[in-house]
């Protein structure tokens, strides 16, 4: 007998049926051809959670840690100054979280702390040498892997993917009840 594993690895994630969706003026090869996309990107995503995972595991850090150290990465490069508050905006945590984040990032000589240059009232954070170079060795690898993948397309191929991404991006974003918030408002009404 087929262990769960095997039997969830041949697993149809997509049906060609939908009641959500008016199908009715695609033909059944056209259908099958959606579906194949869905598949498709269901894969990249996949793909695209393995890497975060194998990355995180590498840097030996978690969620918040890595998307804290590419906003510093992204940030230094750029010549901006960021503080805890911005931190905390960006990942979407609390102060006294950022606190305990950046304590634990410092203290494995991911991050330092820094005079800011304007505000004597707070510090700026800065990632370490070190941690950008193990970041640009991973995860800037990846990218231009990626990057490559985009080059390779025509003029007209990146734009129809272009246009293909900033539509499902839109399709993607939470509506109806699932754009409500844990305190029963819109993300809307919090804004």
């Amino acid at each position: 007998m087929p262990s769960a594993d095997s039997k969830a690895a041949g697993l149809t994630y997509f049906s060609t049926e939908s009641e959500f969706s008016d199908r009715s003026a695609l033909s059944e090869s056209e259908i099958a051809e959606c579906t194949a996309l869905m598949e498709a990107l269901r894969q990249w995503h996949e793909a695209e959670r393995d890497l975060a995972e194998a990355s995180r595991r590498y840097m030996q850090l978690n969620d918040s840690d890595m998307r804290t150290i590419r906003l510093l990465i992204r940030a230094q490069r750029q010549g901006l100054i960021v503080t805890p508050k911005d931190i905390a905006a960006a990942v979407g945590i609390s102060s006294a979280s950022t606190t305990k984040l950046v304590d634990r990032l410092v203290a494995g000589g991911h991050l330092i702390r820094v005079p800011h240059p304007r505000d004597r009232r707070t510090t700026s954070i800065e990632v370490t040498e070190e941690t950008a170079q193990a970041a640009h060795e991973s995860v800037g690898r990846q990218h231009a892997r990626r990057f490559d993948v985009i080059a390779a397309l025509n003029s007209r191929e990146r734009e129809t993917v272009l246009r293909f991404l900033s539509a499902m991006t839109e399709a993607d974003r939470p509506q109806g009840p699932l754009a409500v918030g844990g305190s029963g408002r819109s993300t809307q009404d919090r804004e």
